[in-house]
């Protein structure tokens, strides 16, 4: 891989890494076009370790957030009477992240196989957007961040494991089963980016030790470091930009969007303009 082509995977990958419209999804087919065989394992894991520069870019922006709940936590563990709503909401964010981290082991070969056609890429970004078509008219939002439990965060954590097939979306995923819950949008983003740090930090970490030679023989180390660069700055851009949106609109542009990405990725497949992996 180039320099170029790593430095636009990375930027693609931080933009679109906390939208509803699939990190994974954009990057599978982003690397078929730029001629890559996208369920190659070097390839499979430049894909999952970039998105740590992403993580990186949620924890500076959740850092105040966090530098107050995980001592909450830590000092309600001993003390029952600093048992407050951080120390509750610390406990949410785990219990919502134990899902995924037993579901993506056992489908893992599936994930980085079968899963990575674009047919499956193009049938999920449709399908899931009727999923968050559905979910963003009938939510109430009557009910903010102090009121998230553990049952909220354990449901939006399942629903996140979904988001192992590429073009569901992992943010897409956690909103739409977070506005089910009748939590507000703001809420539900802020959701989906604290369960997106245990997540994504382990994919990549485990596709960093087990395939370091890999990707060293392959791709490159150079090219998927300055990917995850490009990832960091352009994810923490994105950061405050959802934010600002999801305040203010509905889910309506994105979920256009996602259909009208997967009709032109299907249509591709199917006159064989471009294969399916």
């Amino acid at each position: 891989m180039n320099i170029l082509e790593a430095i636009l995977l990375g930027a693609v990958e931080g933009f679109t890494e906390f939208l509803p419209v699939s990190s994974t999804g954009h990057l599978t087919i982003l690397e078929k076009l730029l001629g890559y065989r996208i369920d190659a394992p070097d390839v499979t894991a430049f894909t999952a370790i970039i998105q740590f520069g992403a993580v990186l870019a949620t924890v500076i922006y959740l850092r105040a957030d966090i530098a107050r709940i995980v001592p909450a936590w830590c000092r309600g563990l001993s003390d029952p009477a600093r048992r407050g709503g951080d120390y509750r909401f610390g406990w949410a964010v785990i219990l919502g992240s134990v899902p995924i981290a037993i579901v993506g082991p056992l489908f893992k070969d599936q994930v980085e196989t079968t899963l990575r056609s674009l047919w499956f890429v193009g049938g999920a970004l449709i399908v899931w957007s009727g999923v968050l078509w559905f979910a963003d008219r009938a939510a109430t939002q009557r009910r903010h961040e102090g009121d998230v439990t553990w049952k909220d965060t354990l449901i939006i954590g399942t629903a996140q494991c979904l988001a192992l097939i590429p073009g569901v979306s992992r943010s897409g995923a956690t909103m739409s089963a977070g506005l089910l819950r009748d939590l507000d949008r703001v809420t539900v983003t802020r959701l989906s980016f604290f369960l997106s740090v245990p997540a994504l930090t382990a994919a990549s970490i485990l596709q960093g030790v087990t395939r370091y030679d890999t990707i060293a023989a392959g791709i490159g180390w150079v090219p998927t470091l300055v990917a995850t660069v490009v990832s960091f700055a352009v994810a923490y851009a994105s950061v405050t930009w959802l934010l600002r949106f999801v305040a203010r609109h509905t889910y309506t542009v994105f979920i256009v969007y996602r259909v009208v990405l997967g009709v032109v990725v299907l249509t591709l497949v199917a006159t064989n303009t471009i294969p399916a992996t």
